[in-house]
């Protein structure tokens, strides 16, 4: 595993080059999608296994809407053209997503991303996606993360899911 420590500050990794530690922080992401010149940049965030304690996941999405409000603030010190979404976390729990699109769209973020796990079928996705798009703003684009099949896209453009995007 590459991650040695996550904390307030950010993710510690081994780097895969030389085995060195690197520190990953809300500020040094941003800067370094700012320079390679990306036009949507994705907000620093965790992304909590599947299955995590319910204490454990609240205190992950606590800490994550720290570091996007730290990602935020790096972003609108040099907007530079460039759009920053929000990552909207919580698991399959659907208060936290509640909590987390309520948190995220009072801040002035460019546009939002549903991340983190979205479930082991494609149904219960389709189940979130029915709890989290209907909170999101309209009036921005709302992107899912990690999910680009053809059936899934297909089903999920009427839930308000305007883009998609998969490894």
């Amino acid at each position: 595993n590459s991650v040695l420590k996550i904390n307030e500050e950010g993710v510690l990794f081994r780097s895969y080059r030389d085995g060195s530690p690197v520190l990953l922080t809300a500020e040094t992401s941003i800067q370094a999608q700012k320079d390679i010149g990306a036009d949507i940049i994705v907000s620093f965030d965790e992304l909590p296994p599947y299955h995590m304690e319910p204490d454990k996941l609240r205190r992950s999405l606590d800490r994550t809407h720290r570091w996007e409000k730290r990602s935020l603030d790096a972003h609108l010190k040099n907007p530079n053209n460039q759009a920053l979404y929000a990552v909207v976390h919580g698991g399959l729990d659907q208060e936290l997503r509640k909590k987390s699109c309520e948190y995220l769209s009072s801040l002035p973020f460019d546009g939002f991303a549903v991340g983190g796990s979205l479930g082991k079928t494609r149904e219960q996705m389709f189940d979130l996606l029915k709890i989290v798009m209907p909170q999101l703003p309209i009036d921005k684009p709302n992107h899912l993360l990690g999910i680009a099949d053809l059936p899934s896209i297909e089903a999920c453009i009427p839930f308000g899911v305007d883009t998609f995007d998969s490894a």
